[in-house]
């Protein structure tokens, strides 16, 4: 049975878990395949008034259907204080975590990670990336150095303290000399994560690629969940202001080990305006009494952080080149409702460079990038309340354009809309 990739089109926040959670109900397994606790998604399900809210930072979003085996992917970092926290809470509100896997191969994100991450955010000052100071990023960048722990360390203790002090050697020295910070104690670290994590752990740890092709052989139905978005992958982002892993739809095939001949559905997750989280470019960028309006009503603040997001018009240069990227075969418009109050509203179809040339796709250079222009294509506004509507046909026809010229101008179908927060306010309309 084939899988699905679940993919960010824009700067995240599209509402990936939520549309996860909502076509988890098909599938047998939902995997995580990159990121860490540095991206979040909010899941409201009941109805008004019963209402009920899972803010998830690691756990894929499956967790809440019993009849799905949630797995985080080998390429995927893990905080263990922060991945247990999440099973208490959810536990403590009768969610079942117990057929959580972990794959053996993920690797860890340690305390000396959040420190460095920190520190060197304040170092950068008005340069910082705008990083959720977790250690994400330190942590992939061990992994690439080959001096990362896996998760399999936890339960060889003798090899978890052997590699413990090797990376401190250098990480201390880190901190001491470039952040005149006290070392950290390899012994007590190794102590506290053998002592309090290990244990607890040991019975998630599993093969995950043994498993989800066991699933996929058996002929069931897996989806493949990505963090963050396209433009903020490491390769085809803002660089530098992006994550530390690939969360476009390819990264899925090294994130969790199913290949691509595996994937027959990419689902790309576009928000019916933009956001952004952090330091970047955004040239649709409003910073006007509209763009306030739009985080007030789109209520863009960050599950993780807090932060507040950066509002913008759809750009549909950006989705149009996340659609060739990932191959994206169907497209879910999250918060479609948020735009009920416009009289107008705008598209950018199109860049125009400092040189006057156009730009119908995201533009290689930064430097031309960070001076464009967006050339905008003004709709109607419908000024009507979507929240109530459950059939796509009932949309108010200038919302019905709107969706079909984002089509349009992205080259994928709109299949599915939503009209609010909770899980049962999708439309589908393709």
């Amino acid at each position: 049975m084939p899988a699905t990739v679940v993919v960010g089109t824009q700067w995240g926040d599209e509402g990936k878990g939520r549309l996860t959670d909502l076509i988890a109900k098909e599938m047998a397994m939902v995997v995580r395949y990159q990121g860490g606790h540095n991206a979040g998604h909010t899941i409201v399900i009941g109805s008004d008034g019963n209402e009920e809210r899972f803010a998830l930072q690691l756990i894929p979003s499956g967790v809440l259907y019993d009849h799905i085996t949630p797995m985080i992917g080998n390429g995927v970092v893990v905080d263990p204080a922060v991945l247990l926290a999440e099973v208490d809470t959810l536990e403590s509100r009768g969610i079942d975590t117990s057929r959580l896997k972990v794959s053996g191969n993920a690797h860890l994100v340690m305390p000396y990670h959040a420190e460095i991450d920190r520190l060197s955010e304040r170092r950068l000052g008005k340069n910082k990336l705008g990083t959720t100071r977790g250690g994400i990023g330190p942590a992939y960048a061990d992994k690439a150095l080959r001096v990362g722990l896996r998760v399999q360390d936890l339960l060889d203790p003798k090899i978890f303290r052997e590699k413990l002090e090797v990376v401190l050697k250098e990480r201390n020295a880190v901190l001491a000399k470039v952040f005149n910070r006290l070392p950290i104690n390899a012994s007590d670290l190794a102590d506290r994560y053998l002592g309090e994590f290990a244990p607890r752990l040991e019975p998630m740890v599993a093969d995950t690629v043994g498993l989800v092709h066991e699933a996929l052989e058996a002929g069931q139905h897996v989806l493949l969940e990505g963090a963050q978005a396209t433009f903020l992958d490491l390769d085809h982002g803002t660089y530098p202001f992006v994550t530390s892993s690939n969360p476009v739809a390819g990264g899925a095939c090294t994130g969790s080990g199913v290949g691509p001949r595996h994937i027959d559905r990419v689902v790309g997750i576009t928000k019916a305006y933009l956001t952004r989280v952090g330091s970047g470019p955004f040239p649709t960028e409003l910073t006007d009494e509209t763009g306030r309006g739009l985080g007030e009503r789109g209520r863009e603040f960050g599950t993780v952080t807090g932060r507040q997001r950066r509002c913008g018009w759809f750009d549909a240069a950006l989705v149009r080149q996340t659609c060739l990227i990932g191959g994206v075969s169907g497209i879910a418009l999250t918060k479609l409702d948020v735009l009920d109050a416009f009289e107008t509203v705008k598209v950018c179809v199109a860049y125009e460079g400092p040189d006057g040339r156009r730009y119908e796709h995201m533009p290689y250079h930064q430097s031309l990038l960070h001076n464009v222009r967006p050339v905008f294509a003004e709709l109607p506004g419908w000024r009507t309340d979507l929240s109530h509507l459950t059939e796509g046909n009932d949309l108010p026809a200038q919302a019905r354009a709107y969706v079909d010229f984002l089509a349009e101008q992205a080259g994928v179908p709109v299949n599915m809309v939503s009209v609010g927060p909770r899980r049962d306010q999708f439309v589908h309309v393709g």
